[in-house]
Parts: C-alpha cells; structure tokens; sequence
C-alpha cells in the first residue's frame, strides 16, 4: 500500500528582483500560454533512483540548495500590457514537495505514477514556481526523485545543468562553494544585457538575417504534399514515430572525425540531404533549436534560452558529404542570429506571409542531446559491423499528437543507452506514415553508409 503526504521546500533570504523578461522566456511563455490543456506536453519531465536512499531531510536541503543557487526556480511571470512580459523572483516562499511511501520493491512503479501526476498539468505561471518535486520513499529513506520542470523556467540543457548540480550538492557543495566555483548567468541579468545598446544591436541583427534568408528561400518545401486534402482538416491528428539505431549511435562518430565536422552537424546534413531528395526542393530551411550558450556564465545557468535558428541550406540534394561540409558554416552563421526578440520577429514574419513573400520555415530540428553524455557511457560499444548492427534498427509509433501550428515535420536528436533516437511528427498533410519512415531511415542509412565506405 502507497500512502501519501506533502511537505515543502522553505526558502528564506534569497536572491529577490523584478524586471522583463529575457528573450528566452517571452518565447517560451508565449507558446505554453496559447496550448491550454495541451501544455503539459512542453513539462520537461525527470524520474531518478537515489542511489544509496537518502533521509528525506537530506534531500530537501539538497533542494534548497538548488533554489539557492538559481534564480529562475523561483521565478513567477506576470503579464505586462500587450507586449511586456515580467519576470518576478521571489526571495522567500515555499516549494510544494509530494511524498509516497511504500514497499522499496515498488518504488520505480510509484514513481512512474508520481511524475504522470506532477508532469501532466500546466503550470500557473503567474503563481507557482517552474518546479514540481515529487518523493518516492521507505522506511525513511527517499529511493525515487521525481521532477517536472516547467519550459519557462529550464530548457533542457538548464535540465541538464540542474541534475549536475543536484549531484555536486549531494556530494557536499553547496549554492555558496558552486557559486564561487563557476558564476552562473542568471536571468535578470540575462535580460539587461538583451536591454543594452549591444543587446539591442543584436536583435536587430538577427531579426534582419532572418528576413533575409525567408525572403530568400523556397515557398514551399514539399512540392507534392501527401495529402493536401487534409489540410483542412482542423482535428486532424500528427503521427510521432521514434527510430532507435545502435548503428548511427557508432557512425556518426566516425564520419565526422573524417569530416572534421561536429556529430551535430552530420545529424543536420544528413536531414537536409534526405529532406531535399524527397521534397523535390534543392533549398531547405529548418527552425533549429539553439541554446545561445557559448559563453562559460551563460552555460552554467539554470534557465530558458533557446530559440530559433533560421537554417537555409542551398542546393542540399547535390551530394551528402558536401551537403554535411556546409552545414557546418551555414550553421554556426544561423546560430550567431539566434538570439533575439521573438515577439518582435513575429510581427515582421507575419507580415512576410500575408505578402506571400516568406518561404517554408515549417520544418524543425532540435538536437536535445547534452554533450557530457554518449550513448555507450555505461553501456558497451557493440562490435558487430555496421551492416550488420544497422539490421538491429527499431522503429516505433508511439502516440500521435493534436494539429500543430506552423509544423510541417519537427525532429529531436536523443541520446539513448546504446544508440541514439530519432524522434519525428510530421502533418500527414504534408507528409504520411511512409514518408516519416523514408526520411528516418534515409537519414540513418545515409551515415551509415558513409561510415561503411571508410572501413566496416
């Protein structure tokens, strides 16, 4: 039997303020506010073993330590006119924790169950931290930790973040020592800069690079949609499919060492390469997911800064290794104008597509893998042959999703134990079950492929 209770996380004293919100956070909460019922989808989810079990006091001072250290879990968001936005960080209040007890035996089970609950309902943005934590416990000891983030308060690699740091403070630090250690940019800071004459300089940048390359590119992408019929059809329903390849975990290491290329940037031309073969486009765009984190203060921040990049790679069906070698330049400019005001960039591409002068920028990339983590840490490298461990290959449909705005085919890049995944939804408008089966394992067979022509 599970019994339950609710206890709190206390902060006192903390870092307080109130200013706009960044960048980041105006995009993020932009989205979630318009999906109603459906934004729990955009939770970022977490279920861990603590390993050995902990007292439950323990852990609750870890997470205080947590709250210490980073701003943005103790942030509330509050409207600001019609185009204002303000972030309010909160010195002092109290952080709901959910306890199950019960057998150890059935600890993962309950903890399953604690994180469908936690993660499964919007978030208040105006009242409740970005932060839900659940405990799975026995005999005065925590087995499970369980939390659901909110996507204005983290990104995934804030997630990330979070988790390393949740394992430093186990290990004795604290917010102070951490702090020391490696500054983090926190967000009303972030949101100064972007307030700056620099900050503003770069908006203005990136927002003109953007119109340039839409202005620039193919109106559409997909010559020959699937099933335009469906267009129409406001209910209709978005496939999700997930590839599982133990064979492009191994080769894509390969091919960019011999590249000289970043694994990244092997996913993406590969994307683009197999996108322009079947679209009949030679141009694709893609909205990748960037992080803006190349600066040290910045990567250590627990937040919400990814935005858009605009990616526009020319006459992508000619050649893959060509299409891989470019990607690189043609990413890393698209990633310098990744940081600026959405809001504002959204009134001027609307204005684009009432014209009918923007191209198709339907289509989106997200690569969510953190880099400290591979798909054989842990887990042995597999020896067989490529062609062979290529045949090992899964493909699943695991569920399918409500109609989605602007979304012609969305793709992440997860790492998995011993493999890497390709998760893809797609309009089946635009593209059907078939198609989305063409472009993953087009994708894997491409860098497989190459892989092999440098020794199997």
């Amino acid at each position: 039997m599970t019994t339950a209770e609710r206890r709190t996380v206390r902060l006192d004293s903390a870092r307080a303020g109130r200013g706009p919100a960044t960048w980041g956070q105006r995009a993020i909460w932009g989205v979630v506010t318009r999906l109603g019922d459906d934004a729990p989808r955009y939770n970022l989810p977490v279920h861990l073993p603590v390993s050995p079990p902990r007292p439950v006091d323990r852990v609750l001072a870890d997470l205080t330590e947590l709250l210490l250290l980073h701003d943005s879990l103790h942030t509330r968001f509050l409207p600001d006119g019609e185009d204002g936005l303000e972030q309010v960080v909160d010195g002092s209040g109290e952080l709901p924790v959910e306890i199950r007890t019960g057998p150890a035996e059935r600890s993962e089970e309950d903890g399953a169950a604690l994180l469908g609950e936690l993660a499964g309902r919007p978030f208040d943005h105006t009242r409740e931290w970005p932060l839900r934590v659940g405990l799975v416990e026995s005999g005065g000891l925590v087995h499970r930790l369980v939390l659901a983030g909110a996507h204005t308060g983290m990104d995934y690699w804030g997630l990330g973040r979070l988790l390393r740091d949740l394992e430093a403070v186990q290990a004795g630090e604290t917010a102070a020592s951490l702090r020391d250690a490696r500054p983090a940019l926190q967000p009303l800071e972030a949101a100064g800069v972007q307030a700056s004459p620099l900050g503003r300089r770069r908006d203005e940048a990136a927002r003109r690079h953007w119109i340039e390359q839409l202005t620039a590119g193919p109106r559409r992408i997909f010559r020959e949609p699937a099933a335009p019929e469906l267009a129409d059809v406001p209910d209709r329903r978005f496939p999700n499919a997930l590839l599982r390849s133990p064979a492009l975990a191994v080769a894509v290491g390969r091919v960019a060492a011999e590249l000289e290329v970043s694994d990244a940037a092997v996913l993406l031309g590969a994307a683009a390469h197999q996108l322009a073969r079947m679209s009949g486009s030679a141009d694709v765009l893609f909205q990748v997911v960037v992080g803006n984190r190349f600066q040290p203060a910045a990567a250590a921040s627990v937040s919400t800064v990814a935005q858009e990049a605009l990616f526009r790679l020319t006459d992508a069906d000619r050649d893959f290794e060509d299409a891989v070698r470019r990607t690189r330049s043609v990413a890393l400019n698209a990633f310098r104008h990744a940081a600026y005001d959405k809001w504002a960039l959204d009134r001027e591409v609307a204005l684009l597509v009432e014209k009918g002068e923007a191209a198709d920028h339907s289509y989106w990339w997200n690569d969510t893998r953190d880099p400290g983590v591979g798909p054989f840490d842990g887990v042995e490298k597999p020896r067989a042959p490529l062609s062979e461990l290529i045949g090992r290959t899964e493909l699943r449909w695991p569920t399918e999703f409500p109609a989605r705005r602007n979304v012609s085919m969305a793709v992440d890049v997860l790492t998995a134990p011993g493999a890497l995944d390709l998760a893809m939804t797609a309009d089946p408008a635009v593209v059907d079950r078939a198609g989305m089966e063409r472009f993953l394992r087009g994708v894997e067979r491409l860098v497989v492929a190459e892989a092999i022509a440098l020794g199997d």
